[in-house]
């Protein structure tokens, strides 16, 4: 496992090299603390279990190599269970009383937005948060920065990618009415009316809402042809193996990023055969064979006992990053140091297969969008723009 002993080597490298004790809130002269608000028991918890499995991965081997300028790296990490209120305490908790240096990963689009004063105010950064709203990134982007592209244009590159192909022009949503669920619906319909499309029909969901026959019987009776899904995983499972049962059989169904996972492809039977997927990444699976991607896999299989997967994937490259950056701004470890490390950092990321770079002042790190489709149990790629 080359590509991993190159990394302990590196990370032994950088631990030479100490500064003196840090002023620095969540830096001292031996640790860094560092946050996250995950989704570990709600309706995104297959998204957020493995990303902090994969961040504790890298973070693990970065500490046993010496850390970072001598210092550990401690990911604390709170459940919210995608619910306002919970995240609300989770924050406070990790910023008010863990007094972490940054937030890694947060899972959510409401509870980012909803969180984000607390952490300008406290001048907390908030990297890589587990969402692809464009929201995130407010003007100026402030401390916050983004691994991926934006929900929104994973939706009209999605259309645009099914109309081109197919032909079809009806487009309707179904959504979570949260900050994260409208925006996919916003794609959807800017992405309709900039490919000349009809925008026909839409419905809103609860997040723990499983019966959708009604919901589908009405977008199949509306002339639907295209129905873009911003659910949770399970949901989105159901919705399509629930169109299929009724018979509707004519229609295309396009997840975001949220619903670009291994657990929606791999269902037995080919429930979601057809199911489109718009991203920032190349599924992990699709590449298993390929070195950086199996090297991968073999080691989170060997820690953790099980399969690894593209959140996993998504998790310990967005610890990487974390790292680049906090070695870049050197052992005097300040947010405004920090800032100019993340500004540093401009490489192609062999375990995504994708670029990533904060340069020239930007906080969005890739700029790709891919566009998959479920065959025989995988994600397969038809499109990298």
């Amino acid at each position: 496992m080359q590509h991993f002993k190159t990394l302990l080597a590196a990370g032994a490298l950088a631990a030479l090299a100490t500064g003196a004790v840090a002023q620095t809130r969540g830096v001292t002269d031996s640790e860094i603390r560092i946050g996250g608000a995950h989704d570990l028991s709600g309706v995104f918890a297959a998204i957020s279990t493995p990303a902090v499995n994969g961040a504790n991965l890298y973070i693990d081997m970065v500490n046993e190599a010496g850390g970072v300028h001598g210092r550990q790296i401690r990911y604390i990490v709170e459940d919210h269970g995608y619910q306002l209120p919970r995240a609300t305490s989770a924050y406070n908790k990790l910023i008010e009383r863990d007094q972490v240096f940054a937030m890694l990963l947060n899972l959510g689009t409401p509870m980012n937005l909803a969180h984000y004063p607390l952490m300008e105010r406290r001048q907390v950064p908030n990297l890589l948060p587990l969402t692809a709203a464009r929201q995130i990134l407010p003007d100026p982007p402030g401390l916050n920065f983004t691994m991926i592209d934006s929900y929104w244009r994973e939706m009209v590159e999605g259309l645009r990618y099914i109309n081109e192909e197919h032909g079809l022009t009806r487009v309707c949503s179904m959504y979570l009415p949260t900050d994260f669920g409208e925006e996919v619906a916003a794609g959807s319909k800017d992405g309709a009316e900039m490919h000349g499309l009809t925008f026909v029909a839409e419905t809103t969901h609860r997040p723990d809402e499983q019966d959708f026959v009604g919901a589908l019987t009405r977008l199949r009776s509306e002339g639907c042809e295209v129905v873009t899904v911003a659910l949770g995983i399970r949901a989105t499972i159901t919705v399509v193996g629930t169109a299929k049962r009724l018979g509707w059989d004519d229609a295309k169904f396009l997840v975001s990023s949220a619903g670009f996972h291994e657990a929606v492809a791999g269902v037995p039977g080919g429930v979601t055969d057809g199911l489109y997927g718009a991203a920032s990444w190349v599924d992990l699976l699709a590449r298993r064979d390929d070195p950086v991607p199996a090297e991968f896999i073999a080691a989170y299989e060997e820690r953790f006992g099980h399969p690894a997967g593209g959140f996993a994937m998504l998790g310990y490259a967005a610890a990487e990053i974390m790292v680049k950056a906090l070695e870049a701004a050197g052992p005097d470890l300040t947010v405004e140091s920090f800032l100019e490390g993340m500004h540093s950092i401009d490489y192609h990321n062999e375990l995504l297969d994708t670029h990533i770079s904060y340069a020239d002042g930007s906080h969005q790190g890739a700029s790709t969008i891919t566009i998959s489709v479920v065959e025989d149990g995988f994600w397969s790629l038809l499109e990298r723009l």
